[in-house]
This record gives C-alpha cells, sequence and structure tokens, in this order.
C-alpha cells in the first residue's frame, strides 16, 4: 500500500503504519486543515501511525464526489453491481493476512477471531449482496381503474455510514455492500479510535473496479461526524453506536427529514432453564460476553439461571473463567485481547466498583491485568445484585457478567425485557416448546437457542426499544438503501 494507512504485510505480525490520508474522488488526499489524530494500539498503548483529522470542508467534498458519481453508478445494472461486489469478496480473501493485521493492531482484537470472524464474514457480506444486488425490482399492480401501474425500487442517493469501534470491518461492510448494491454511493466515517481497517478496504473498493467517488472515506472526530448528519446532500444516515449518541444523531438527521437506520446499544439476557444442557449451555454463556472483550452490542453480559441450577454454574463459571486466555491479540492462542482504548477500560473499572457498592460479589475476575501497557481487563463474574441495580440494567460493554436466580418462566422473562434494550436476547432449553414460547416473547430483534452470536450476512438483525431500529443483513436491509416509485400509466382513451 502506498496511500492508505498502513503498509502490505506478507503475514501475520504487526503493520508498520505510513500517515493516513483522506479518500474521497478516488483519490488519496490531505486533509483541509491537515491535522492528524494518533492510532493506538491498545494492547501495548503506543501510537503506530496517525490519520488524517477531517472537518466539515472535508465532508462536503467527499459528498460532493459521492453526488458527482451517483448518476452514473445508478444506472449500472444490477449485474455489473455484482461482478464488481463479488471482485471485492475475491480481494478481502487474496488479502486476508493484511486485513487481520491491520484490524488486530488498530482494535486489539485476537489474530484467531479476527481471521475466522471479522475478515471471513466481511467476505461473506460482499459475497452476499453481489447475489442480490441482481434481484431488487420492482412490482406490477392490477387496479380497478384503466391504467397500467407499476412499482420501482430506485436508490436513495448519497448515503452517510457512520460506524463504531469495536467491528470495523464487518460494521462498514453491512452498510457499504447493501448501499452499493442498490445502486447508492456512500460517504463513510468509521471510528475515530478505529479507522485503518475503513482505509484499506477503500483501497482495495477501488481495486475491484468500484467507480471514482462512490465510495469515500472521511477520518476523523465529532466535527465530521456532525458534518455528514447535516450536510444537506446527505440523502440517508446509517449508524450503529451508542444510544446516546445515536438519539444525538437521529435527531440532527431528523432535522432535515432524512431516513435514517440506526443499530444502537444492547444489554441482552441470556436465561439458563434447568433442563438445559449445561456443559453447552456454559460454553454459551462464556463466549456470550468474552467475544471481542465484551465490546460487543449483541453480546450477553447479563446471566439468568434458574435458582436450582445457580450455585452450580456460578461455581463452573468461577473455575472457566479464570482459564481464559487472555493476552498479546498476535498470539494465535489468545481469546481475549485488551479493550480498545483506555477509557472504555476505565468505564468497565467503575461500573466493576458499583456494582460491590450495590451489594455484588465479584466471583472471579475484577481487576485489570497489567501486560505490556496494553488496556486489558480479567473477564469478571459478579453475582448478588437485584434486577434493578446498574449495573445489571445498564450497558457495560466490557467482559463483565452478571448472574442472577429466578423461579419461573414468566419471571425470567419479565426480568431479561426488563431493560431498555432489546437487540438480542438468547436461552438455554431442551425443551423445543419451551424455546418456541420463550423466544416469541423476548422483546429482541435476535434470539438465540442453545448458543450465542451464530450469525450470517443472510439473517437479520436490528434492534426494538433503545437499540434503534432498522435491520442488518439478509435481503431485509435492501428496503433500507431503496425508495419506492409508484408509476400509473392511464390506458383511458
Amino acid at each position: 500500500m502506498t496511500d492508505s494507512a498502513v503498509e502490505s504485510v506478507p503475514s501475520v505480525s504487526r503493520p508498520r503504519a505510513e500517515p493516513g490520508k483522506l479518500f474521497v474522488g478516488g483519490a488519496w488526499c490531505e486533509a483541509n486543515a491537515k491535522g492528524r489524530r494518533d492510532v493506538t494500539d491498545p494492547s501495548t498503548a503506543k501510537v503506530i501511525t496517525t490519520v488524517a483529522e477531517a472537518d466539515a470542508t472535508d465532508v462536503d467534498a467527499a459528498v460532493v464526489a459521492g453526488r458527482a458519481a451517483f448518476g452514473a453508478w445508478a444506472q449500472t445494472t444490477g449485474r455489473e453491481r455484482a461482478r464488481i461486489l463479488h471482485r471485492v469478496a475475491d480481494l478481502i480473501r487474496r488479502r486476508e493476512d493484511e486485513l487481520v493485521a491491520v484490524e488486530s493492531a488498530d482494535v486489539g482484537k485476537p489474530v484467531t477471531l479476527c481471521r475466522a470472524v471479522d475478515v471471513a464474514t466481511t467476505a461473506e457480506i460482499y459475497e452476499y449482496y453481489s447475489g442480490l444486488a441482481q434481484t431488487i425490482e420492482g412490482a406490477t399492480r392490477q387496479i380497478p381503474i384503466p391504467a397500467h401501474a407499476y412499482t420501482r425500487r430506485e436508490p436513495f442517493g448519497v448515503v452517510g455510514a457512520i460506524t463504531p469501534f469495536n467491528f470495523p470491518l464487518i460494521l462498514s461492510s453491512s452498510k457499504i455492500a447493501p448501499a452499493l448494491a442498490a445502486g447508492n454511493v456512500v460517504v463513510h466515517k468509521p471510528a475515530e479510535e478505529t479507522p485503518l481497517s475503513a482505509l484499506l478496504m477503500a483501497e482495495i473498493l477501488a481495486e475491484a473496479g468500484v467507480p471514482d467517488g462512490v465510495l469515500n472515506v472521511v477520518t476523523g472526530g465529532a466535527e465530521a461526524g456532525e458534518a455528514l448528519l447535516r450536510h444537506p446532500s446527505v440523502d440517508k444516515i446509517a449508524f450503529t453506536g451508542s444510544t446516546r449518541i445515536g438519539r444525538y444523531a437521529a435527531s440532527t438527521a431528523g432535522e432535515a427529514l432524512k431516513p435514517v437506520t440506526m443499530e444502537l446499544g444492547g444489554n441482552a439476557a441470556q436465561i439458563v432453564f434447568e433442563d438445559a444442557d449445561l456443559d453447552k449451555a456454559i460454553g454459551s454463556v462464556i463466549k456470550a460476553f468474552v467475544f471481542n472483550t465484551g465490546q460487543f452490542c449483541m453480546g450477553g453480559p447479563r446471566l439468568l439461571v434458574q435458582r436450582s441450577l445457580h450455585d452450580t454454574v456460578l461455581e463452573i463459571l468461577a473455575g472457566a473463567v479464570a482459564g481464559v486466555p487472555v493476552g498479546d491479540p498476535f498470539d494465535p492462542a489468545t481469546v481475549v485481547g485488551p479493550m480498545a482504548a483506555e477509557r472504555h477500560r476505565t468505564k468497565v473499572e467503575d461500573y466493576v466498583r458499583l456494582a460491590k457498592e450495590e451489594g455484588g460479589r465479584v466471583v472471579v475476575g475484577g481487576e485489570r491485568l497489567e501486560l505490556g501497557g496494553g488496556y486489558y481487563y480479567r473477564p469478571t463474574v459478579i453475582a448478588g445484585l437485584s434486577n434493578d441495580s446498574r449495573v445489571v440494567q445498564e450497558e457495560i460493554f466490557g467482559p463483565v457478567l452478571t448472574v442472577q436466580p429466578f423461579d419461573t418462566e414468566d419471571e425470567a422473562v419479565s426480568m431479561a425485557n426488563s431493560t431498555p434494550y432489546g437487540l438480542a436476547a438468547g436461552l438455554q432449553t431442551t425443551d423445543l416448546a419451551r424455546a418456541h414460547r420463550v423466544a416469541a416473547r423476548l422483546e429482541a430483534g435476535i434470539v438465540w437457542v442453545n448458543d450465542w452470536a451464530m450469525l450470517d450476512p443472510a439473517i437479520p438483525f436490528g434492534g426494538v426499544k433503545q437499540s434503534g431500529h432498522g435491520r442488518e443483513y439478509g435481503p431485509e436491509v435492501l428496503e433500507s438503501y431503496t425508495k419506492v416509485k409508484s408509476v400509473v400509466i392511464s390506458l383511458a382513451p
């Protein structure tokens, strides 16, 4: 790589970084103010590169480039867009080692996880939407007047995509791929803390044949995000992030009545019934709260256990969680890496301190791990909290699990639904009727039974309540990137 953020590496190792630029109109360019923002490796707390700090002028240039490219891109056939998106998937697989190295250094994500989940899923997303690019079509309608009526599905235009720090590759691709498949153009603002893979993906999409201006990437902080939300030529906003910032983003975009999709925070409950396969359940429970160091909006930080199993489950968790490998993300044996930034680790520490004040008992973990100067925190299990505890009700976004007992199915459902969030939920049971019955009652956009985080580009997910609205993945997401036009042609003489 010459003009993107990180130099190509032949194998999984720490990448040597180069100063980054913005990607606008198919070219790499300096930011207007020529400012730079540090990018830190969370496993060492050392600065690994700087990237451009975009301002409102830079965002305007990106939107103007997108608008100029939109007409031609919208007129391409679905088959041609499909060919390009499929080439993106092929290039992702060809450059897998480079993407793993960049994403792991940027986010602190273990390389094993990054290769098997982040990079593999990103390729699958582009592959999936390459197939759907050819299926976007309207429908004819019969009406009782002498006319021929039909509908068309058309792209919005310029889509502003704003993504968070925890899954940069996957969450950006889950917006960019369907937006492009539908004929839109995109201005992407990645998280200020983890921008590197967005720049690398801009290079990959250009190499695949995405025309100049169809994808633009602006790195930076709040000013760039604000400018994108408010820009009068941005036709739609696709946002993933915290509920707090999502409220602001939705209200800001709403001033101009821009359509928005919002995938926001979560605080999912895992329910373990007394008839569950306990060995399998424990594995799912641990995966659900340590996956990506707990920085997962669809993680399962709340465990509800039927009272007859409560003490047994706590005892098993105490031993199993203590043995989860925590360490250097570039060690293939690592399961839990560092948190993405010091401020995120401090937030977790504050919640664990609050849990003790609220009467909670730390069963295992509950402290930072001093390792190489990085932002590590031991996976933590807390028991003894009431359901109205702040630690139970609020989103911690770290490797912390609270455990509470319940007596009846109704009580479990009530406790699971008691938070303001509704992104995901799960249950463990060998009773098929109970699985269907409880899944139907849980207030969540996706419910997993007897496992956790079973995700595929073909399966839609998204929030209810304060976890947002709209869906990612599946053919359903194309409804969020197209608008319906009706055409009625009179047949009257």
